[in-house]
């Protein structure tokens, strides 16, 4: 059997059970992002991703550790830069513009959380948009509204294939947003909205929130709320995707992690449920390492039209993006 045959096997027996294992279902997509990492390596232009860190790393730290592995095992270079946390607004700006400007340089993802001085927002929209492989450049997240998907936003495009490999035709589907984030939930109403499904979005202001869950043949939740969502709010047989990250505290003085959907009871209920760990989270940096290597190819083709032919695998040395 072969390599590719047998992603395609584990991924079957992922979904034969109802828990959608995103560790099967990233492997697949990394095995594709392997393939084309070497196919661009081999013509000069090795996909190679920075990820910035300003002031305390520890928040960040398990999410920066997983890309690493992942983008390592892949081929891909990985490039940690922690800045400390009094950079000023000016010295970030000027990093990410050196950053955009150096053609060795195919990704940028800035780490959250950034300092209390520092806008998120602000650092997110200096970074190029065709190095922006979270998808969170405005002009990324705005392309979702005109159905241009090329690099969206890396968890919510991860939630979404998790709900697509159910088998459930998106088309006419009932879907409820719990949580209206500028980088989850609002999003992953647009890349639903683009496949036909009709979604309801809701938050800390709507009332009777089972209300509407009940109702929903999907139900994706992110808000940080752990067990926010239990079993009694879910309607038979329903996709659960939870996206949500929580660390509790046990009794016994050890901590663990969950999601937002008390997943127990949820599980009795859901006819498909992501766990947390291993749900959204190895999807989300399977999406992250594809958008590099699309990164990658975007900018190979940005040069090679601009030397009109002239191009040369040492190119990239040369010129920077504009």
């Amino acid at each position: 059997m072969t390599e590719t045959a047998t992603s395609g096997a584990n991924v079957k027996r992922a979904l034969d059970h109802k828990v959608l294992d995103g560790r099967i279902i990233g492997q697949e997509i990394r095995e594709a992002v392997a393939r084309e990492a070497a196919e661009l390596t081999a013509v000069g232009w090795p996909p190679r991703l920075i990820s910035i860190v300003v002031g305390d790393t520890d928040a960040a730290l398990i999410y920066i550790r997983n890309q690493q592995r992942v983008a390592e095992k892949l081929g891909i270079a990985f490039e940690q830069r922690v800045y400390p946390a009094e950079t000023t607004r000016e010295e970030m700006l000027a990093a990410i513009a050196a950053l955009n400007a150096d053609p060795r340089v195919t990704g940028i993802i800035i780490q959250r959380p950034v300092p209390s001085h520092l806008s998120i927002k602000e650092l997110q929209s200096a970074v190029h948009p065709m190095k922006d492989v979270e998808g969170m450049h405005p002009s990324s997240i705005g392309n979702i509204v005109y159905n241009d998907l090329v690099m969206g936003p890396c968890t919510s495009v991860a939630a979404v294939e998790m709900l697509k490999y159910t088998g459930l035709r998106l088309e006419g589907l009932e879907v409820v947003v719990i949580g209206h984030s500028e980088i989850v939930g609002k999003p992953i109403a647009f890349l639903l909205m683009s496949e036909g499904a009709t979604v309801t979005v809701c938050h800390h202001m709507t009332r009777n929130l089972q209300v509407h869950s009940r109702q929903a043949d999907a139900v994706f939740v992110a808000v940080g709320k752990p067990g926010l969502v239990t079993g009694a709010m879910i309607k038979p047989g329903a996709a659960v995707i939870d996206i949500g990250i929580n660390q509790i505290d046990l009794p016994d003085g050890s901590s663990k992690v969950v999601g937002d959907a008390d997943y127990e009871s949820c599980y009795e209920v859901a006819g498909w449920i992501t766990p947390v760990p291993g749900g959204v989270g190895p999807v989300t940096v399977s999406i992250l390492l594809r958008n590099l290597v699309t990164a990658a190819k975007l900018q190979k083709a940005h040069y090679e039209s601009a030397f009109q032919g002239g191009f040369a695998p040492c190119a990239p040395a040369a010129a920077p993006i504009h």
